[in-house]
């Protein structure tokens, strides 16, 4: 059974006591893939620390782009840094994390829209699929995501990227959907509590299921309460297979196809 994790964040400090140790893991574990979402200050080292990360490992990807927390810090100076990276090293498949966060509005609402949009006309020139972060603004996350790829003559490719860590209704994973994007799940949605997840997966068909950690954080149980890491994807997986009544090999085959189709990739040899 082959896994991809499709978000983690395994360039944080966290890892640096144990990171080789964490990716053997992940190969012990089947996780044969993952990518590295980079984020932090577009200014600094810390997206080139992400690629860095990917560049070292073997079918460990990265992404890179400005996450709605760091809204308020993206200009041209940012935008250039990232164009840079993405130019810089083959192992930048994606634009992101990038959307709305109104949960702990670390940046004005009005910053994250502008920027968001703004990101997306970047990625769009780059011809990068995007990962979106979307918290408590359900409505206007779809809303300019409709704006920017609702136009079907447009052109861009589909699917156009990844509703990361999905944590919307049913009927915002229907409007994703039908967009073209697809959606992934993360540990949470084996929370006990977790029951509007479990609602929103149960509309998502397997061609445009992922799974993911988003780890450090979100461990799926049974090791709720422990760092997150990439072999836990394992879990979240098998979850989900209960869910919808298939085998787990059934999940691993289809997100691995999925993300794999998505970016055009096939996987190096171990």
């Amino acid at each position: 059974m082959i896994l991809i994790d499709s978000h983690c964040h395994i360039d944080g400090e966290g890892f640096d006591a144990d990171r080789d140790e964490v990716v053997a893991r992940a190969r012990a574990a089947g996780v044969r893939a993952m990518l590295n979402v980079g984020t932090g200050d577009p200014h600094s080292d810390d997206l080139r620390r992400a690629v860095a990360v990917a560049e070292k490992y073997e079918n460990v990807f990265a992404s890179v782009g400005v996450h709605p927390h760091d809204a308020k810090l993206y200009d041209d100076a940012a935008e250039a840094h990232l164009i840079e990276l993405v130019k810089s090293s083959n192992r930048v498949i994606a634009w992101g994390e990038i959307g709305l966060d109104y949960h702990y509005d670390h940046s004005p609402h009005e910053v994250q829209r502008d920027v968001f949009r703004r990101q997306i006309r970047v990625a769009k020139g780059l011809n990068l699929p995007i990962i979106i972060h979307s918290r408590a603004a359900d409505e206007e996350t779809v809303e300019i995501l409709k704006e920017t790829y609702g136009d079907a003559d447009e052109g861009v490719r589909v699917p156009p990227g990844i509703m990361h860590c999905f944590g919307g209704t049913p009927e915002m994973a229907k409007s994703c959907l039908d967009l073209g994007f697809l959606i992934s799940f993360a540990g949470n949605v084996t929370f006990k509590k977790a029951e509007n997840l479990r609602e929103a997966a149960r509309v998502v068909p397997f061609d445009r299921l992922l799974v993911e950690t988003d780890c450090p954080f979100l461990t799926p149980v049974p090791f709720r309460g422990k760092r997150n890491e990439p072999a836990f994807v394992v879990h979240t997986a098998e979850f989900l297979a209960e869910l919808y009544g298939v085998s787990p090999a059934a999940i691993a085959e289809h997100t691995t196809r999925n993300f794999l189709d998505l970016f055009k990739l096939s996987l190096a040899a171990d």
